[in-house]
């Protein structure tokens, strides 16, 4: 008998396009049911009533939420072939911070961005090229994060490397000025079929974000 494995899904969450990369790189088939976050359907409520938030990978009908923790549920469960954490222990503590990071600079140092005006978008933006130097030290002359193969620090950051687009466009800068090897890094990452095939458009991101912001700013 077949794993039946759903992720419920939300095209321009760089949180789900996290878990899509991690079922890629491992060759596991599963269904991808789209959902309308502003009528959220009976089965998100039901599979995360806590946070009620996309994405959740539902297998053999057990739910679990949030990306990172979905992402090492995916390695431990499918493990017949690319690890995407190191086995020494101190690699994978990391790993893990690294991934931590992300989301905890990365993530809401655009978010920032994106919400704010003026003084407070150039120190937002200043912010976060201070956070992708500090990446880009970490990753210094290695392919990828984890040094010679795609592994958990990429699977968590490559998903941002496509609003690069957008927060240029916010903060009218160019990452490649300010971080080459990272930018150089993220031209690696896609191409490999894994993360090409799962990240949507920067163009498209950009215009769905940006429409939102307009709209915004007009009420």
């Amino acid at each position: 008998m077949s794993d039946e494995v759903i992720l419920l899904d939300f095209w321009v969450s760089p949180f789900a396009t996290r878990v899509k990369i991690a079922l890629a790189e491992k060759g596991v088939e599963y269904e991808s049911r789209e959902e309308d976050l502003s009528n959220k359907s009976p089965l998100l409520l039901k599979m995360n009533p806590v946070h009620k938030q996309v994405p959740v990978l539902i297998h053999n009908g057990k739910p679990v939420c949030e990306s990172l923790i979905i992402v090492q549920y995916i390695n431990e469960v499918w493990n017949h072939k690319s690890p995407l954490l190191p086995c020494d222990p101190h690699q994978r503590a990391q790993a893990r911070f690294w991934a931590d990071f992300v989301d905890k600079k990365i993530y809401s140092g655009g978010k920032l961005m994106w919400s704010s005006t003026g003084e407070a978008r150039e120190a937002a933006k200043n912010d976060l090229i201070g956070c992708l130097k500090l990446l880009e030290g970490e990753l210094g002359d290695k392919p990828y994060f984890g040094g010679d193969t795609f592994g958990f620090v990429d699977v968590a950051l490559i998903p941002f490397y496509n609003f690069f687009y957008t927060t240029e466009q916010l903060g009218n800068f160019r990452t490649v000025a300010e971080c080459p090897k990272l930018v150089a890094w993220g031209h690696r990452c896609m191409e490999k079929e894994c993360v090409s095939k799962s990240l949507p458009d920067h163009h498209k991101l950009s215009d769905y974000f940006l429409g939102i912001k307009k709209n915004l700013e007009a009420k």
